[in-house]
């Protein structure tokens, strides 16, 4: 791979379902040791483009690149060594404990020559301590809040150890202090680890605040990418979303705040 080139990118996709296209000739890039955030309305192709960045989805045109190569020419292990993916909708095995959940991101490295090791136990405990699930390893993972059930799937995708990390919805059906709360543990991943990561979000003002990197989709296309404080603008809600709005600097952030602009209220007969 050159010096220079970013571990993952996409270069002329098209993206469909059955005969459904989603995008066509879409490219991408993700910068190395970003918090990349893909934002849209609904139905624009977020999570189809995420869903093919993480492999799951074959191009029927175009090549998805990790590490300079083709990622559908590598083999599924090593892809999943570099490349976790925490998907929209988890659901865990019944009767299944925390621990033993998280410990399933270190099957990608077992094979016949390689069985459950220290090392694995360590990197286990350490995903469980950097999620704040250490105190849960014991519990049942259907007993666990919305929440806490988030936090231990990131766990157990850290448990994999991939340097890139991709989240659809992560924050889905949660309520506005967990969407916050998982949303702060992904900050900390990027700042303090150096991970790559790569998220879904429906919320902008959420999504302003916390990327490092802005992709704007809408129809299937790229409208603007680049960091919030470039690419937020009024123009571009607009443009993406069909919203007036003002775009004002967070008070907590300086991050940009979209502010919806205010319905008329009828003027009261006299």
């Amino acid at each position: 791979m050159r010096p220079g080139t970013p571990r993952l990118s996409g270069d002329g996709l098209t993206l469909a379902y059955d005969k459904r296209t989603i995008a066509q000739r879409l490219d991408v890039t993700i910068p190395d040791r970003s918090f990349t955030v893909v934002i849209g309305p609904n139905a624009c192709g977020k999570s189809t483009l995420l869903r093919a960045l993480a492999r799951m989805l074959r191009p029927t045109a175009g090549t998805v690149l990790l590490d300079g190569r083709d990622i559908h020419a590598q083999p599924a292990r090593r892809v999943a060594r570099t490349l976790g993916l925490l998907p929209q909708t988890s659901i865990a095995p019944d009767g299944i404990t925390v621990a033993e959940l998280v410990a399933r991101g270190r099957y990608p490295h077992q094979g016949l020559l390689r069985q459950w090791s220290r090392d694995d136990e360590r990197i286990v405990g350490e995903s469980m301590a950097a999620t704040g699930v250490a105190d849960l390893a014991d519990r049942l993972v259907d007993e666990l809040s919305g929440g806490q059930r988030q936090r231990v799937w990131i766990a157990m995708a850290l448990a994999q150890q991939t340097e890139l990390l991709l989240l659809d919805e992560p924050t889905t059906f949660l309520d506005i202090a967990h969407q916050i709360e998982v949303l702060d543990l992904c900050a900390t991943l990027h700042e303090e680890q150096g991970r790559t990561l790569v998220a879904v979000l429906h919320d902008l003002n959420q999504a302003a605040r916390y990327a490092s990197h802005l992709i704007a989709m809408r129809d299937g296309q790229v409208v603007a990418a680049g960091p919030p404080r470039e690419i937020v603008t009024a123009d571009l809600v607009e443009r993406v979303f069909g919203l007036p709005c003002r775009v004002i600097d967070d008070p907590e952030t300086g991050s940009p705040l979209v502010v919806p602009a205010a319905r008329r209220v009828p003027t009261p007969r006299p």
